[in-house]
């Protein structure tokens, strides 16, 4: 089975308590970026002749960021288990607790700085629904506003993620760093989106 849909799947399972809104917030932000691959592929031909090559760049655009936070939700899961190990490391001397104290805040770092490339892949599926908007074909505006919906969901999501695991990071020179780019992300969806030109 595929690593990702692996990964999803544990979301769904009742019998799984350790993947959980990190992984769902990542998949949420890949479909909303796959509905705009939809709605940009469904818009070409039904404008001006000279906007196709602008939804052919979006769908491609839309297409990649869905793979990548597909692959996202997997490595939210991956990371959260790796933190769940470092746990269980040994602690029965000092040189045991030194190294599982920097094995667990090996993996808090990382298992923040996961949600917080995925928030970010959540803020340029953003981007695309407002470029989209009254642009696209009318036929599909209820998809477009789905992927807008389901990226604000996974973006707030993503930022909760990387807030609890930053609440266990002992470096403050990291932690402020990583605070800092939430916090912009944060204020963007407070904003409610801004236009930045199709890459």
């Amino acid at each position: 089975m595929n690593a990702n849909v692996e990964s999803f799947l544990r979301v769904l399972d009742p019998a799984d308590n350790s993947t959980g809104g990190g992984t769902a917030s990542a998949v949420a932000g890949a479909m909303a970026a796959a509905l705009v691959g939809m709605v940009a592929r469904l818009s070409i031909g039904k404008k001006r002749a000279d906007t196709e090559s602008f939804f052919s760049v979006a769908s491609a655009e839309a297409e990649r960021l869905s793979d990548t936070l597909f692959g996202g939700g997997h490595e939210d899961a991956h990371a959260y288990d790796a933190v769940r190990a470092a746990c269980r490391l040994p602690k029965h001397t000092e040189e045991q607790g030194v190294e599982r104290h920097q094995a667990i805040q090996h993996a808090l770092l990382h298992a923040a700085r996961v949600p917080l490339a995925n928030a970010e892949g959540c803020r340029r599926v953003l981007e695309l629904c407002a470029l989209l908007d009254g642009r696209s074909n009318p036929n599909a505006a209820s998809d477009l506003e789905c992927a807008r919906l389901l990226a604000h969901a996974g973006l707030l999501g993503c930022l909760a993620n990387v807030e609890i695991n930053l609440s266990s990071i002992t470096d403050e020179d990291v932690k402020t760093e990583l605070s800092r780019r939430a916090d912009e992300l944060r204020e963007f969806a407070r904003a409610g989106g801004s236009l930045d030109p199709v890459a």
